[in-house]
């Protein structure tokens, strides 16, 4: 009788490493330490995430059923990322049924590629843009210029970064980095034609962008979009803004190209009644967004006649496979977590290397491109950027235990880090608290940090490998006397029976 080995099941392929823009140059601490010298920087996130959170806290505030809204969007994105491939299924036949073309990409090379050829299809050497985090992830922009096609951003923000050749720093306000005055300084040597008396006024700021970017609507015949939800129900996408250019960018141009994350569907219209109440408070501290556009497929004579939807994985069933991290997946790119983290607002987003900062950053980047694509790979530093107040918690729409999820992608990442003095400290630990006079020994050798410590009782500055925690705050001098020593002293064992007969007066008390 013969059998038949069908193998072992894979784990899901994470982003390629070396392509778009989920991994940093250089680990957080190092990018840190570089950013927290940037003093303009520091202020225009103090100050910036400061005026969110207060927005925010006012219109949460007014809702009697916010926690309970929360509790549905949790449950909403849990259920769907439990039927996350049928959903897909059910998406791709409604937009398909309604004249649109469904294109599946397992990552970012082929995304880049499926829409580098519909473009080229068109003819055209331009495209317009909606901000998209999903084209910044794959590095649209840049695959497309390496092609000879322009792509303009027409979110305000990201044009500030398109033109100043930066990279984004938060979710939600891409430029956020940025003041007045650098604005001003790159538009008047970026912007073709713009008025040399521009000041730094900023109505007068997006003036000049608005006339800069009309002219791109106007005679752009091609536009790449991202999209907040895809309704599996009936094929409806939307996006959702606040300057107007997403309508601009939907309506207008003869073709439209949507890349969207395979995270962002949801199974019924009904769901956005709860979502459109979730995101708009959460990101931008506004009761609702001035524009939500909402398509579905292609409707003749109207809108865009040619639209396709490109469906992304780069790494995201990666994190679906995991059971306890998949939970990151429920995000909905609200940048709550980012405007109440004390980490982010000191070092900024450019620090965690990624098209994703912050908190959420921390987590969701080291799940789609991994923690060791490469010897000292910058991701595996991600999970620690975070002092674990739990800060995000409380202001995530959709409760996503961040705090945990971090905890848990430090562990894996250990386990996944082969030895290391880290783990070879703690093999010697473990082995000296099994053997009690081993034990013994140790405690009565730690009672010598006592030489160490000043005056008030605290060691500032511990010997190497261990300078690294004196280096951010002071450790507690060992005691004269441990426990132990003190339970097995007359002092000790006179405690510990005046305390039993204690225990006993007072339960004769209670009868």
């Amino acid at each position: 009788m013969s059998s038949t080995f069908l193998g072992m099941p894979a784990t899901p392929p994470r982003s390629p490493y070396g392509t778009g823009n989920l991994r940093g140059d250089r680990k957080f601490p190092a990018a840190a330490h570089d950013e927290l010298r940037n003093e303009q920087l520091r202020r225009n996130l103090g100050k910036a995430t400061r005026t969110i959170r207060a927005k925010r806290l006012n219109v949460t505030g007014e809702l009697p059923d916010w926690e309970q809204l929360r509790d549905a969007g949790s449950a909403i994105k849990t259920d769907t990322m439990n039927r996350l491939p049928e959903l897909l299924e059910q998406l791709e036949r409604k937009v398909t049924e309604r004249g649109g073309t469904v294109h599946w990409a397992r990552d970012g090379v082929e995304a880049n590629e499926i829409v580098a050829r519909l473009v080229r299809a068109t003819g055209s050497k331009d495209v317009i843009k909606v901000k998209s985090m999903a084209t910044q992830e794959i590095g649209l922009n840049e695959h497309l210029e390496s092609i000879g096609i322009t792509p303009y951003e027409t979110d305000l923000a990201e044009l500030i970064v398109q033109l100043a050749h930066d990279k984004p720093s938060h979710i939600l306000v891409p430029a956020i980095h940025r003041n007045r005055d650098e604005i001003r300084q790159i538009f008047l040597k970026e912007i073709p034609g713009v008025d040399p008396r521009l000041d730094n006024v900023p109505a007068h700021l997006a003036a000049a962008a608005r006339a800069y970017l009309r002219e791109k609507f106007m005679t752009t015949k091609v536009a790449v979009s991202g999209a907040n939800f895809g309704i599996a129900e009936t094929g409806t996408l939307s996006v959702v803004e606040s300057e107007g250019n997403g309508r601009m960018c939907l309506t207008l141009p003869d073709t439209l190209i949507t890349v969207m994350g395979i995270e962002k569907v949801l199974p019924r219209y009904q769901d956005l009644e709860v979502f459109l109440q979730l995101l708009p408070r959460s990101s931008t501290g506004e009761r609702m967004n001035p524009y939500t556009s909402m398509w579905t497929g292609v409707t003749p004579g109207d809108g865009p006649q040619d639209f396709h939807l490109v469906l992304l994985d780069n790494g995201r069933t990666a994190a679906l496979a995991d059971r306890i991290g998949r939970e990151a997946l429920n995000c909905i790119r609200c940048s709550a977590c980012l405007n109440v983290c004390p980490v982010y607002e000191r070092a900024g987003g450019h620090a965690y290397g990624s098209t994703y900062p912050g908190p959420i950053g921390a987590v969701l980047t080291p799940q789609l491109a991994g923690m060791h694509a490469a010897k000292d790979d910058p991701n595996s530093s991600l999970p620690y950027a975070s002092s674990l107040c739990g800060a995000c918690f409380d202001a995530c729409p959709v409760k996503i235990d961040i705090p945990s999820l971090l905890v848990e992608l430090r562990h894996q990442n250990t386990e996944q880090s082969g030895t290391t003095a880290e783990k070879l400290a703690m093999k010697a630990a473990a082995g000296v608290m099994r053997r009690p006079t081993l034990f013994t020994a140790a405690q009565k050798a730690a009672g010598l940090g006592r030489v160490l410590a000043g005056r008030d009782g605290k060691i500032s500055h511990l010997p190497p490998p261990f300078n690294g925690w004196s280096d951010s705050r002071d450790t507690a001098a060992p005691p004269k006397q441990s426990f132990r020593a003190w339970l097995a002293s007359d002092e000790g064992a006179a405690t510990m029976r005046a305390a039993a007969e204690d225990g006993r007066n007072q339960q004769q008390e209670e009868k």
